[in-house]
């Protein structure tokens, strides 16, 4: 964290091809989808239906997973308040260049702090930011534990660990919930046409 902000006597080097071009190559628009949730809510599974459906109807996307990027980009970081903001600082950055591209960047991460999230949002132009909160209740993340991390955080194994003795900071504007219907979590093929009838809605997947 100390190494921030510290660079000197740099410029930005304007390029001949820019967003508007990559946009017009691809039919599509760059912007990032930022699925946001409890450990367990679905937000893995959102990403990869998402990312289907999207390759399905010849429309580039791209997953940047937190566990994924901990294994590289952000293996440096713990899950201290400040590493976990460096956490979604990096991967803020990376997501808009992948919209810069002309992407359709997915992001699948707890991003447990609202701040945090809205840094990221706020990087980006053009209401380009889409923020997808999995609102599942923490007893239906804690029955799945696929990974027995709520388990180990019960037990004291784990400190930290959001939704047991870390807070998780609700979205206060995100442009798309999911929630149960009836007690009862939509399958993944219907939360990702949810969002792509929203990005088809705003017009991110095709260029006039």
């Amino acid at each position: 964290m100390s190494t921030l902000n510290t660079s000197t006597n740099i410029f930005w080097q304007e390029c001949p091809v820019g967003k508007v071009e990559r946009q017009k190559l691809l039919n599509q628009k760059g912007c990032v989808v930022w699925i946001t949730g409890l450990s367990g809510s679905g937000k893995s599974t959102l990403a990869c239906s998402l990312s289907r459906e999207l390759h399905s109807k010849g429309k580039l996307s791209y997953i940047l997973d937190g566990d994924n990027l901990r294994h590289g980009l952000n293996k440096d970081l713990g899950f201290k308040a400040e590493d976990r903001a460096e956490n979604i600082r990096r991967v803020g950055e990376v997501a808009k260049l992948f919209s810069d591209a002309g992407l359709i960047c997915i992001a699948s991460l707890i991003s447990p702090y609202r701040k945090d999230r809205d840094a990221c949002r706020a990087m980006l132009p053009d209401a380009s930011f889409i923020e997808v909160f999995m609102n599942m209740p923490l007893e239906l993340c804690e029955s799945r534990d696929a990974k027995g991390l709520y388990k180990l955080a019960r037990a004291g194994k784990i400190k930290g660990f959001t939704g047991i003795d870390d807070p998780y900071e609700r979205p206060l504007n995100c442009e798309i919930e999911i929630e149960q219907k009836d007690g009862v979590c939509p399958k993944p093929a219907a939360l990702a046409g949810q969002v792509v009838s929203y990005l088809e809605e705003k017009g991110f997947l095709q260029v006039e």
